[in-house]
C-alpha cells in the first residue's frame, strides 16, 4: 500500500508565495504616497500655473539630475530618454552662455541612491518618474513656462509606455514608494527654497515691515 507522498517546500520559497499572494496590485501599493507627492504645495502650483521661470528651471534640474542617474542604464524604450529633452528645456529657458546645473541636498540623496542600484533595481523608479512625466507631465505642459520639450515623446505614447506596462510587477511596490519618498521630499525642499527667496526679495523691496 503506497503511503502519502508529502512534498516539501522550503520554507523561503513558502514565504515568497505567500507574501505575492498577499501582495496589493502596483498602483494601489503606492497610492496612498502619489496622493500625497501630488497634493505637494510645489506640485499644486506647477499645476495651477503659478511658476515663475526661475523656479521653474530649478525644478527641471532636479528633474535632469535624476534622469541622468537613472539612464546610465538602457531603458525599456529609447524613446523614453528624458535627460536630453529636459536640457534643451533648460536651454530655452536660460539662453545662450554657461549652464550650471543646481542639484538640491534632496535631489543629490536620490541621485546617490539611484547609483548604488542595478538595471533591474533600477525599473521601479523608471516606472514612477517616466510615466509620471507621460501621462500626469502632459496636464503641466500648459501651465509652465517655455515649450515643455521634456513632455514631448517621440512616436506611439501608448508603445512606449506598454515597454513599461510589459515588465511592471506589483514586487515593484516597495521601491516605487522610496522613488515617492525621494521625490517628495525634493517638492518638499523646492517649496521651501521657493517660500525663503521670496521673504527674501519681500524684505529688499520693503514690503514687510
Amino acid at each position: 500500500m503506497l503511503g502519502t507522498i508529502i512534498q516539501y517546500i522550503p520554507s523561503k520559497i513558502l514565504c515568497e508565495t505567500i507574501k505575492t499572494q498577499n501582495m496589493l496590485p502596483l498602483k494601489e501599493a503606492i497610492a496612498e504616497k502619489h496622493s500625497l507627492a501630488e497634493k505637494m504645495t510645489f506640485n499644486q502650483r506647477m499645476f495651477n500655473g503659478e511658476l515663475s521661470k526661475e523656479e521653474y528651471i530649478l525644478y527641471l534640474c532636479q528633474q535632469l539630475a535624476i534622469f541622468d542617474a537613472i539612464e546610465i542604464h538602457e531603458l525599456p524604450h529609447p524613446s523614453l530618454d528624458r535627460a536630453g529633452k529636459v536640457f534643451e528645456d533648460i536651454k530655452e529657458l536660460m539662453g545662450e552662455g554657461q549652464i550650471q546645473i543646481t542639484p538640491l541636498g534632496s535631489t543629490n540623496e536620490y541621485r546617490k541612491y539611484l547609483n548604488t542600484l542595478t538595471k533591474e533595481e533600477q525599473l521601479p523608479h523608471v516606472y514612477l518618474n517616466y510615466l509620471a512625466i507621460m501621462f500626469g507631465g502632459q496636464m503641466m505642459k500648459s501651465k509652465i513656462p517655455g515649450s515643455g520639450k521634456m513632455y514631448e515623446f517621440d512616436g506611439d505614447v501608448r508603445e512606449i509606455a506598454g515597454s513599461i506596462r510589459a515588465i511592471q510587477k506589483d514586487e515593484w511596490a516597495d521601491e516605487a514608494n522610496k522613488a515617492l519618498d525621494y521625490n517628495i521630499n525634493i517638492l518638499d525642499e523646492l517649496q521651501r527654497l521657493s517660500e525663503s527667496t521670496s521673504g527674501e526679495t519681500a524684505v529688499d523691496g520693503g514690503e514687510i515691515a
